[in-house]
């Protein structure tokens, strides 16, 4: 059984999303707002959040990741709990995801040869998510 990824925005999920399909080259992602659920008759759904993203997911590389906006009213902590692994054997989208990634964002640690691999970096992205990119040798269990 696969192990998904699931990170949650604060109200910029839709901008997270096409920005990450842009990035991996994957289909449009189908979008399920807070607006489309049936409303709770004890809670009404706030006008400004019917637009946030209640589900998308993107399949990046052979993985499927998860998105939503954290649900209205509970408390967000920006990225620090979750790492996203990207391991690939192809050099060239290794450097491309690096690249664009690290766009607006910090770089943790940057791009190099490392013992276990040729190509390892680390980024947190404009969104706050921490990104851990490998080259897979094959050699350490990648």
């Amino acid at each position: 059984m696969p192990v998904n990824a699931y990170l949650v925005f604060n109200g910029n999920t839709r901008e997270a999303v096409e920005f990450y399909a842009k990035v991996f080259k994957t289909e449009t992602p189908n979008i399920m707002t807070f607006g489309e659920q049936p409303q709770h008759p004890d809670y009404q759904m706030p006008e400004e959040v019917k637009d946030w993203v209640m589900h998308t997911r993107l399949n990046i590389d052979g993985s499927t990741v998860m998105f939503s906006d954290n649900f209205p009213g509970s408390p967000f902590i920006e990225g620090n709990n979750i790492t996203m692994a990207l391991v690939s054997k192809n050099l060239d989208d290794i450097q491309t995801w690096y690249d664009q990634l690290k766009e607006g964002g910090k770089v943790t640690m940057e791009l190099q040869e490392t013992f276990w691999a040729k190509l390892y970096g680390q980024v947190t992205d404009k969104f706050g998510i921490h990104w851990q990119i490998s080259h897979d040798t094959g050699e350490y269990g990648s």
